[in-house]
């Protein structure tokens, strides 16, 4: 028998067999079915059951190596219907054995090459890997039916309705990779969010459920979600980053030791161990490559041994063999029984014959494909559509989706259709318009396919083998009303503390910001240099030295707190969503680790400026100088945390900032003494004038009651004013963050 041809991984189209007449409304998908199409889960299905075998065959949560399928018996049919079937099929015949954690090859063909275009050689920087979790997980098959979704713009005097997504159907079983394709701005991360509960409105429509049930919170433990944009510390190593995930999100049953050695199975497993004492970095920071920092945010997701996990994009950025592992990686963790949907931009053929299912989305959010990957050709060949030159599956999809028609044949009826209508309809070259031909895909889709998508979408069997099911867990835990958290408050508290002053120490002490500080407390000393108090108008000079030091360790703090909330909402909003911590613990852990990062430069500061200037001699005078200031930078802030949280927009948060922080300082008692009534209430508003009374009272109580026409009282109203400011600012900051989170 003559050996079909799989040069360069691309489908020779001209070797697709012909669909009978008879035929043409029967969708390839009823072959799924029907069981005529050889699948991935059937093959492993089949080497549980070869003999020879170790282990207990029932055992359907293991990972399960791909490689031992040797002994599946390929027809003819199959291999020509099937461009992944015949790729899997090569790399059987070397006797690969692959697992998560990559692929090892038997002794005796060790010294074989080359290598078939399936099965590239592991790179250096992934390495060897060996197995992990191998604990069972409850089994997820998921469902969608005429899934729409919309957003409403507002603008000025009318509101206007945009459909992102009309009528999507699908599912995806246990142990299946599900891509979700088609041309920018289609709807695909919007579909993937929404499947993945991190969209929730009124303006969703259709259905979606997990093993027959609705999307409920006590799912958000049990589902991974890989954002396309690598959200991560970038001052935190490989090692801390995958280790707080690890401690903040496993079950608080297990110890710390337990959950800091899955954190490292973790890092084994993904090949990160020679990585994992870098940084992770970013623009500004030298780190690990995109290709490591990906499988660190697979790695923070898989650390929980999730039952779904959803990736935006993973292949984004990386070269066409880092996507390559990145695919297999998935197909390993789908391999375990895992439900794993991804989206997809551009494949190459190799990375598409990786898929299990495929979903193509057009314009408009409409649905040209659900089905097999390995059958979306035979599809569009038998509604007309198939490329004429041979060319990436992929490209051809997308080419159709986008409306791009060249090497492309199209059926006789569409170009006889358009040239009855050519008086109101746009040709090209004697083609029909992009619009058409995505109309008449639409119209096959829901002809051809529609019934059959829906049928499998709303059966309650599913494709889910009914044994799977019923020696799957107890459902009744998928819909648990109990929030299970992997850690106590005071554990959360803790371990964000932690974390936080490891993030942003690197930031704080950096050198630019200490030459900033004693920069400026150098020239504040040589300005003040020995200016000792011996008449009222030394006394009158050397408070402008006071009220400066007031002002800037007010005015820094704000500035500097202004950009926690807004540079931290991608993380805060994609942890909450994880359910890894309480807000109440991440904001107080937040807050407060700031505070001894934020003290140790104005005493560096207050150490160089107290002495060359020469105040109040006395250690109890300097110590009480020196909590006046911290006791401001806290109320300062405050301030600064409540305007972020409530502005989440640093341009606006600026601006806004540099107004009150002006208006404090003008009503701090140093340039105006005598402020008009009706505003003077704004005095009492400004830490400033609490924070210049005080030191006032500190440095020059012991000369006179009354100071630069201040009258001077115990101070105890100040610091009661400047404790209540730090209070009240950051409740009003919490409040608003919970908006956001």
């Amino acid at each position: 028998m003559e050996k079909p041809n799989s040069s360069s991984g691309l489908t020779q189209y001209d070797q697709l067999p012909k669909i009978l007449d008879g035929d043409a409304n029967k969708s390839p998908l009823s072959s799924e079915v029907d069981g005529q199409t050889l699948s991935r889960k059937s093959s492993r299905n089949q080497v549980l059951a070869s003999p020879g075998r170790s282990g207990n065959i029932s055992g359907r949560n293991s990972y399960i190596k791909r490689g031992k399928s040797a002994q599946l018996k390929f027809e003819i049919d199959d291999v020509i219907g099937s461009g992944a079937a015949l790729s899997r099929a090569s790399s059987a015949s070397l006797g690969f054995s692959f697992s998560l954690a990559g692929f090892t090859i038997p002794d005796e063909i060790s010294d074989l090459s080359p290598f078939s275009e399936d099965d590239i050689p592991e790179d250096i920087e992934v390495g060897m890997r060996t197995k992990f979790q191998t604990e069972p997980t409850l089994q997820i098959y998921l469902k969608f039916t005429e899934v729409t979704y919309k957003i409403i713009t507002k603008g000025v005097t009318s509101s206007e309705e945009k459909v992102i997504l009309k009528g999507i159907n699908g599912s995806v079983n246990p142990g299946e990779v599900l891509a979700l394709m088609g041309p920018s701005g289609c709807g695909k991360t919007t579909l993937l969010g929404l499947l993945g509960g991190r969209l929730s409105d009124h303006t969703i429509g259709g259905s979606i459920t997990y093993n027959d049930q609705p999307y409920s919170k006590s799912l958000k433990s049990r589902i991974g979600f890989v954002t396309q944009d690598d959200v991560l510390f970038p001052h935190l190593t490989v090692k801390e980053t995958i280790t707080y995930a690890a401690l903040l999100k496993l079950p608080k049953t297990l110890t710390k030791q337990a959950k800091q050695k899955q954190a490292q199975d973790v890092i084994r497993e993904l090949g990160l161990e020679r990585c994992q004492d870098t940084m992770i970095g970013n623009s500004f920071v030298r780190g690990v490559s995109g290709g490591e920092r990906k499988r660190v945010s697979i790695g923070n997701e898989i650390i929980i041994n999730p039952s779904l996990l959803f990736l935006d994009e993973p292949t984004s950025g990386l070269d066409s063999t880092t996507a390559l592992r990145i695919i297999e990686l998935l197909q390993d963790i789908a391999e375990a029984e895992k439900t794993v949907i991804t989206t997809i931009h551009q494949p190459s053929s190799r990375l598409f014959h990786k898929f299990d299912k495929l979903i193509l989305l057009g314009r408009g959010g409409r649905l040209l494909y659900f089905g097999k990957a390995s059958e979306a050709m035979e599809y569009f060949s038998s509604i007309g559509c198939s490329p004429l030159i041979s060319m990436n599956p992929a490209e051809f999809l997308l080419d159709l989706a986008n409306g791009n028609i060249n090497d492309v044949s199209l059926p006789s009826q569409l170009t006889k259709q358009n040239h009855h209508h050519s008086q109101t309809i746009l040709l090209t070259n004697g083609k029909p318009s992009p619009t058409d031909v995505h109309e008449y895909l639409v119209e096959a889709c829901e002809t051809n396919v529609g019934e059959e998508m829906k049928r499998k979408a709303t059966s309650s069997s599913s494709s889910v083998d009914q044994e799977t099911k019923l020696s799957n867990i107890d459902d009744s835990c998928l819909h648990s009303v109990k929030r299970e958290w992997g850690a106590t408050w005071i554990e959360q508290f803790t371990i964000l503390f932690g974390r936080g002053i490891k993030e942003r120490r690197h930031d704080y002490f950096s050198w630019l910001r200490i030459t900033q500080i004693v920069a400026t407390a150098v020239i504040l000393g040589l300005l003040w240099w020995r200016s000792d108090v011996h008449t009222p108008k030394d006394l009158q000079n050397q408070a402008g030295l006071v009220f400066f030091i007031a002002v800037f360790w007010a005015f820094f703090p704000v500035f500097t707190a202004i950009f926690t909330f807004p540079q931290e909402r991608a993380m805060l909003k994609k942890e909450r969503a994880a359910d890894m911590y309480k807000l109440s613990a991440y904001f107080v852990a937040r807050t407060t680790s700031d505070i001894p990062l934020d003290l140790l430069l104005p005493l560096i500061f207050l150490l160089i400026v107290y002495f060359m200037a020469g105040l109040r001699l006395t250690s109890q005078s300097f110590v009480l100088t020196m909590l006046i200031v911290f006791l401001c930078i806290i109320a300062a802030q405050g301030l600064g945390l409540a305007i972020g949280a409530a502005v989440m927009d640093l341009n606006r948060a600026t601006t806004l900032a540099s107004v009150i922080v002006m208006a404090f300082m003008l009503a701090g008692g140093f340039f105006v003494k005598d402020v008009p009534v009706f505003i003077s209430w704004l005095s009492y508003l400004s830490f400033n004038y609490h924070t210049y009374r005080l030191v006032l009272k500190v440095q020059y109580g012991h000369i006179s009651n009354v100071i630069e026409g201040i009258k001077l009282d115990s101070g105890l109203k100040e610091v009661g004013a400047l404790v209540a400011m730090a209070i009240i600012y950051r409740i009003m900051a919490y409040m608003s963050l919970r908006r956001v989170a």
